[in-house]
This record gives structure tokens, C-alpha cells and sequence, in this order.
């Protein structure tokens, strides 16, 4: 406990908060602990701050180019073994609230009618039955996706793999004026908590139970990634690389693009690698951190962490991660959560490494514009994974912009009759009230804008290449 750092009136502050949070029936004793501890080194202020000039760039012994990694076993009984040390976990506690959907964002469907969820357990089943190994399925839940899930994971039931799911913890709401938890005020519905980020998979992985099971199933390796990411995908390669040296963690990380400024990268500092987030960043480097010059890779979330090391860190209450102040608003009442992040736990284990791998592996979908992008021609499916089409030269991605009118899915798939074909697209601007007909080509550089009261439908089979319309006659 940071407690000996503490002010009197902090001290105060967190005993106050501890016999209120002793009085919430809602939650478990460990969830108890580790938010008044997550409280404590919050008041303690123990945030780390990085001395800029002692940042390095990692070299290639710690941050390893994909391309250099030894090719996976081709004996099918070696990869057998190696599969069999491995478990897959999904974080599955977010909600499709962004674009517009009730229920975890897992199942909004992708491609042929197909939900994330069923595109992972397609993959899966593929190794499993291609290798006779068991690779399970784990799905980290929070209390909002949680009764969801489980009736959905029903239907996988006759599949050949284990599916787990368990809880992140469910912390409470702080309000801001008093500290007092938001539950003790009469607000116990779904408002008073939160889930407190996917720094939290590592101790509820062992308050669930299941870190236990997976070791004496003999299992070794997890590999964690967002369950919206289409492009985490198992990969051999990796993880014959992390069992032959014995890494206890690695980070995939892919080449930062423009789109890519304010995500995570990873540095040497002080003999250690850690993983450095633009919050932590001194305000005159702001700009430093996000030109790609200098910091040339982020974060995907893919990450692989052995489960002994887990496990040791966990009990030893060693992953004091940093803190992310998240401050909200219920009902009036200004409240804050603290939350902290998976990536940010590299710097606890030992022998930990980035892998520098292809943009393919970072495919998240998290607007209607990145929808729009897995369910084009741009890319194909195949045994469940989302493939780039050969057919497309260039390697970037077209940029895309949809305005308003399609943020929602369900207004998004009622204003496309069928999704345009992009494989020579640049880029896409869509505004106002723009519905698209079947079987419409875009090529090179699109702008859609409909003035304002204007209704305007693209015919089927139109081909529109570097064009601006704003009217009917402009087709």
C-alpha cells in the first residue's frame, strides 16, 4: 500500500472510501481490494513520470522485425505441441455503443453475415481440427456484455472448442466532490460502475479461477487482443519464437501511419522496455511523440504473455500499472474512473519484447468507416479470416469519411444497397443525405456532399472516379 505517501486529508479520503466500499453487497472481496488499492496509488500520485532524455529508441534485439523470426515447426506434431501450450482471450467487455448498437460489439456482423465472434470460433475450430490440438477460446466480459454473451456463446456449443468466458472486475463510480462511491449514494444500477480497462485481465484472469485450470491443463502461452480486431489472428510464427526464448510478454507493434499519432509506442528506458501512451507525454513533446520520425511503431493490443509469469506478478501484487483518469458525468454528478491498460504491464516481466509485425495483424473496427473497408471487395474471407485482396496494389488502406448520417450500422446498411467496389479508391468523403445504389465503383478520389435538404442516390452500376458531386447533376 502507497498509504505512507499519503496527505492526512488523502489518508482520510481513502478511509472514508474503504468503509464505503466495505458496505457494497454488489461486488467480491477482491474487487474491494483492488479498487481501494487502485485508489491509494492514484491519491499517492506515484503516476511515473518519464524523464525525457533518458528515452531510447528500442533496438532490434527488443523490438524484433517479424521478418527475422525462424519460420514456424512444419512437422504437424511439433505444431501440435506448440498449439497446445496456447490459449486465445478476447476482450469482449465493450459495447457497441459507438456505432450505434445495444449489446457487446462482438456481434455486429462483418462479412457474409457473420459477427466478430463467429469469425474467431471459425479460425479456432480451423487449427483445432487441422492439428488435433484444443486451443481454447476465452472471452473477458464486463457486467454490461456478460448476460449477453453468454446466451450468444450458446449457439458454438456443438464446436470443437472450449469456450470460457469470465468477468473483468466492476469497480465503482468516484464522485468527484467527496470521494465517496457512487453506489452509496442510491445510484446501484448499471450507472454507479464501470469496468476499469484491459490492464485488468491479468488479475481477474486468477480472481476467476481460470488462470489456475489453464495451468494445470498445461497450458503456457495466452494471446490477448481486442475481440474487434480482425486481424489478430494466431500466429505460429510468434509464438514459436516466444517458447524458444523464453519471453514472458510481447507487444505486437505495426508502423505508425498519420492515422496512427496518438497510439502507444514502445521505448527503452532504464534497461527496461515499456510501453510509453501520450498521456505520459511532457507537453512541449506532444508533437515529438506523434511525428512518425522518431517514433516509428504503436501499440495493437495484440499481446502474448506466459501464464506462470501472470501468475507470480499477480499474487505478488507486482503490475503497478499506470493509472488513466477517465472522468465522466451521471446525471450531473461529475465522477471519475480510474482504469489502466494491458500494454502498459510490459515493463513487469522479464525478457519482454515487441514485435514489429505487418499492418495485417491491426485491423480494428471501430466506426462504420472501418466497416465499410472489411466489407468491400477490398478484402476476402477465407476459413474465417479476413484476407487482403491481391487485386490491390497499393498497401495503404483508402481513407474514408462518412458523415453523421452513417454512423449508426443500421443507418449505414440501409444506405448502401450493396457496398461499393473500392479495390482502386484513394480516399471517400461522404456528407448529408447520400444513399448508395447496387453495384456502384469508386476509384481515386470521392466527395460526396449533398447540400442541405437534398436528397442523393447514386444509380446502380455508376463508376465514379475522382469526382466531387453535390447534385443530382453532377452524375
Amino acid at each position: 500500500m502507497a498509504a505512507a505517501t499519503l496527505s492526512a486529508a488523502d489518508a482520510e479520503k481513502l478511509n472514508n472510501l474503504k468503509s464505503a466500499v466495505a458496505g457494497l453487497n454488489h461486488i467480491s472481496e477482491n474487487e474491494k481490494t483492488g479498487f481501494v488499492n487502485l485508489v491509494a496509488r492514484y491519491l499517492s500520485g506515484e503516476a511515473q513520470h518519464v524523464e525525457w532524455s533518458k528515452i531510447q529508441t528500442p533496438t532490434d534485439e527488443v523490438v524484433v522485425p517479424y521478418e527475422s523470426l525462424a519460420p514456424a515447426p512444419h512437422d504437424p506434431v511439433e505444431t501440435k505441441k506448440l498449439l497446445d501450450k496456447l490459449v486465445v482471450l478476447k476482450l469482449n467487455g465493450g459495447l457497441g455503443t459507438t456505432m450505434g448498437c445495444t449489446g457487446p460489439k462482438s456481434v455486429i456482423e462483418v462479412r457474409n453475415g457473420m459477427t466478430f465472434l463467429d469469425l474467431i470460433v471459425i479460425q479456432i475450430e480451423n487449427l483445432n481440427s487441422k492439428y488435433g490440438c484444443n486451443v481454447p477460446l476465452l472471452l473477458m466480459n464486463s457486467f454490461n456484455t456478460h448476460d449477453d454473451t453468454l446466451k450468444i456463446v450458446e449457439k458454438y456449443s456443438s464446436s470443437n472448442i472450449e469456450i470460457h468466458t469470465f468477468n473483468q472486475s466492476q469497480y465503482p463510480r468516484l464522485v468527484v466532490d467527496d470521494f465517496s462511491p457512487l453506489p452509496s449514494k442510491g445510484q446501484t444500477d448499471k450507472d454507479g460502475w464501470y469496468p476499469p480497462g484491459h490492464g485488468d485481465v491479468f488479475p481477474s484472469l486468477k480472481n476467476s479461477g481460470k488462470l489456475d485450470a489453464l495451468l494445470t491443463q498445461g497450458k503456457e502461452y495466452v494471446f490477448v487482443a481486442n475481440s474487434d480486431n480482425l486481424g489478430a489472428v494466431v500466429d505460429l510464427k510468434i509464438l514459436n519464437h516466444l517458447v524458444r526464448n523464453q519471453n514472458e510478454y510481447c507487444m505486437e507493434v505495426t508502423p505508425k501511419t498519420l492515422a496512427d499519432v496518438k497510439g502507444g509506442t514502445l521505448i527503452s528506458y532504464e534497461g527496461r522496455v515499456q510501453l510509453l501512451e501520450i498521456a505520459q507525454v511532457p507537453d512541449e513533446h506532444v508533437n515529438e511523440f506523434k511525428s512518425i520520425e522518431k517514433f516509428k511503431i504503436f501499440n495493437t493490443n495484440n499481446l502474448w504473455v506466459n501464464l506462470k509469469a501472470i501468475k507470480k506478478l499477480v499474487e505478488a501484487d507486482a503490475l503497478k500499472m499506470e493509472i488513466i483518469p477517465n472522468p465522466k458525468e451521471v446525471d450531473g454528478v461529475k465522477v471519475l474512473q480510474l482504469e489502466t491498460a494491458a500494454g502498459a504491464a510490459i515493463r513487469f516481466f522479464d525478457n519482454a519484447i515487441g514485435i514489429n509485425v505487418p499492418r495485417s495483424r491491426f485491423l480494428p473496427v471501430k466506426a462504420t468507416s472501418d466497416l465499410l473497408l472489411v466489407q468491400s471487395d477490398l478484402y476476402i474471407l477465407e476459413n474465417g479470416f479476413v484476407i487482403r485482396n491481391k487485386a490491390r496494389t497499393n498497401p495503404a488502406n483508402p481513407s474514408i469519411e462518412l458523415g453523421p448520417e452513417f454512423k449508426k450500422v443500421g443507418n449505414f446498411l440501409s444506405r448502401f444497397k450493396s457496398i461499393p467496389s473500392i479495390i482502386e479508391l484513394d480516399s471517400l468523403k461522404v456528407t448529408g443525405d447520400v444513399w448508395f445504389g447496387t453495384g456502384v465503383t469508386l476509384k481515386g478520389r470521392v466527395i460526396i456532399v449533398a447540400k442541405p435538404g437534398v436528397k442523393l442516390e447514386i444509380p446502380d452500376g455508376a463508376v465514379l472516379e475522382n469526382k466531387e458531386i453535390n447534385g443530382p447533376e453532377d452524375l
